[in-house]
Parts: structure tokens; sequence; C-alpha cells
């Protein structure tokens, strides 16, 4: 027996190379290309956008596809869509964020296709037509065949805007563990007592992945950064992303006493090969899905301490899969951070566990193999003899 593969279209408006797109990756390189052929659409907005998803997915072998638009909204896109969804026989519309839903829905109702939509979570912001925007995007969740959150907490947002229960389901997000080798922890860790001198010689490195945006919160990291190199000089910073906030948050570093042990290194195409350098990774957001850096941290083997949020919380346990600090509380995410750099024991156990945890749960192998499902489902395919 064997199956006609399903072809499925993954839509996105990329402004940038963050967690959805490398959630989409993830997907498209784990799923069984017997059983699903993935190809990719993404918005062509702006001379300057820099579109590397479109070049990992053309590396993985895969077709991509760009949609020219004009502006935040370009209604004449959706003919552009549909013509490519007939052209290319698609079965399945797969669309991500607020705009490619919009986009999407229309696109996928005219050419007669199924259409799902994965919420990879709910920005906010201050910019009013923006807002409008996004509401608009949540609002046609309803419309879908099945809405598909990342999260438990993701699944009940969803339910706010009155998408039937039965076109609701939840598919927990994975990561992509191809490309991570896990680090193991160095031989004969070192455990320092509470009251030792932390001015100490060796070199360690603090690291933090993400969007350079409010919601990161990334000045609490630098004071909470700012204190411990205070007391050790073998301390230092390294920030890897971009985004609308990091000017703010390299003029509020300027004002530190720790400013020349603080790097913004922008954003990176191989963000792993910096994460294997970092002893501690940590993560100051007020709001989050369940966030693909920390994950990929946990996978590699390298400690992680966190506010305690929704979503973060579901990857890591107090104590045993990482260190958890009260929203806001920048104290305790200081208590967090010297106990993992001080006690080398404590965080080689935790980050075994952690990345134990991560393939066990997490991974992007057991996602894809569940949204095969899910397609299948969808368009109701059984095998057919060969």
């Amino acid at each position: 027996m064997t199956y006609t593969p399903i072809k499925v279209l993954h839509f996105i408006c990329s402004t940038g190379f963050y967690g959805a797109e490398k959630w989409i990756l993830a997907l498209a390189n784990n799923s069984d290309p017997t059983l699903v052929t993935s190809e990719l659409v993404v918005t062509k907005e702006r001379e300057n956008q820099d579109l590397q998803l479109v070049r990992d997915f053309n590396a993985l072998g895969m077709t991509s596809h760009e949609v020219k638009m004009s502006g935040r909204f370009d209604p004449r896109a959706i003919k552009t869509l549909v013509k490519l969804i007939k052209d290319q026989q698609i079965d399945i519309l797969h669309s991500h964020g607020y705009k490619s839903d919009i986009l999407g829905i229309i696109a996928a109702k005219v050419a007669g296709i199924k259409c799902i939509t994965t919420p990879h979570g709910f920005e906010k912001t201050n910019d009013r037509k923006l807002e409008m925007f996004i509401a608009a995007g949540c609002r046609t969740f309803k419309y879908f065949d099945y809405t598909v959150p990342l999260s438990r907490e993701l699944y009940a947002d969803v339910q706010k805007y009155n998408v039937p229960d039965e076109k609701i389901v939840y598919i927990r997000n994975g990561v992509d563990l191809k490309d991570i080798a896990y680090r193991k922890p160095a031989e004969n860790p070192v455990v320092r007592a509470d009251n030792e001198p932390l001015n100490l010689p060796e070199k360690k490195t603090i690291g933090f992945i993400g969007q350079m945006i409010d919601r990161k919160n990334v000045s609490h990291l630098l004071d909470v950064f700012d204190k411990l190199a205070s007391e050790n000089s073998g301390l230092e910073l390294v920030l890897l992303g971009d985004g609308i906030s990091r000017a703010k948050f390299e003029e509020y570093a300027d004002t530190l006493s720790s400013r020349d042990k603080i790097s913004f290194l922008g954003f990176q195409t191989d963000p792993l090969s910096y994460l294997k350098t970092f002893d501690l990774f940590v993560m100051c957001s007020t709001l989050e899905g369940i966030p693909r850096c920390l994950m990929e941290s946990m996978a590699m083997g390298v400690p992680v301490a966190a506010y305690d949020i929704a979503g973060v919380n579901q990857l890591l346990e107090h104590n045993k899969t990482g260190l958890l600090a009260t929203l806001n509380n920048k104290n305790e995410l200081y208590d967090c951070c010297k106990k993992l750099l001080w006690d080398e024991k404590l965080a080689n156990e935790i980050s075994a566990a952690a990345a134990a945890h991560i393939n066990d749960k997490f991974s992007a192998r057991r996602m894809a193999v569940e949204y095969t499902e899910l397609y299948q489902q969808l368009l109701n395919r059984v095998p057919i003899a060969a």
C-alpha cells in the first residue's frame, strides 16, 4: 500500500527569522515526504525585507514562492495566491500569523481547498491600527477548518474568539533536533558555597536569543547581568536578535557599569553556533507561547533561568529542568542565575533532565507525525494500492 502525498502550502507574512519561521522549517524538515509535500509562500513587502526563511526552506530541497504586496494589506495578493494554489495543485493551505490568516482564509475559500491556521502567539502593541489588524486576523479563526494552537494557553486564547471546540486541535510545539547536539557537561563540576567570593578568573557567558521587542523584557536581563558582573569580572553577556526595541535596549546598556561586557550581535543566521558557547540562557519575557529558543537551549544542554510565565512553565519545572523566578522579580532571577553559574553540579543535573524532557515531549518529529495525521483526517485520505 502507498499514499498520495498531501500538498501543503505554508503561508506567512514574514518580518524576520523568529519562532514562527523556525517552526515552519522544523515541521517541513521532519515531515515524511511520502505522506506530505511541503511548499512555502511568503509575502514580499519591501526592498530590504530579509527572507532568511526562503533561503533555508530552499536549502532543504523544497519549493518556495513569493507574493508581492504593497503596504500592510494588499487585496491584490489574494488573486495571486489563488492562482498559485491552483497552479501548484495545493490540497491544504496552512497559515501562520494575523495577516496571512486574513489573506489566506479568503484565498483558500475562493480556491476551494481546505485550510488550517497555527497561532504562534498574540502580540501586544500600542499601535491602534496594528491592534485592529491583529484582532481582525484572530476573528478569522472560526472560518478555518482547524485552528491548531501550540500551547494550552494559546488554546484558551483561541476559544475567546468563538471558535467551535470541534475546530480547535491542540498539537504541542516541537523543536527540530536534527542539528542540535547535546553538550556534555564538564567533568568534576565545581560546587561553590553561597558565601564564596564571586570574583573568579574563569570566563562565563550568559546568553539571550530572541526578538528585541518590549515583551522580551531585555532591560531586566541587563539589570540582573549588571549585578552579577559587578561581583565577577569573568562574566559576559551576549544578545542575539533584532527588533524595534533594540536601539532602546542598547542605549540603556550603555548606562550600566558592565557596558563593556555586553554585546548586541543582532540577527544571526546560525544562532546554534553561539548557543553552544553559552554557560547560561536567560529569558525575561512577560508573554510567550512555548519559546523555540528555550527548547533549543534545553535540548543542547545549556541551563536556563527564566521568569515563571505561561508557556515557559510548560518547559521548565523549577529545580528539575530549569530555575524559575516570579515574573518581574529581578532579585529572584539574580539568585537563579547565580545558582546555575556557581553550582556546576546542579547546572549539569538540570541540563541533563531538560534535554531528556525536550527529546521526549517536544521533538519536531513527534509534532510532524501529529500534523500529518491531522492533514489526512482533513482530506479523509486513505491508503491506495501501489
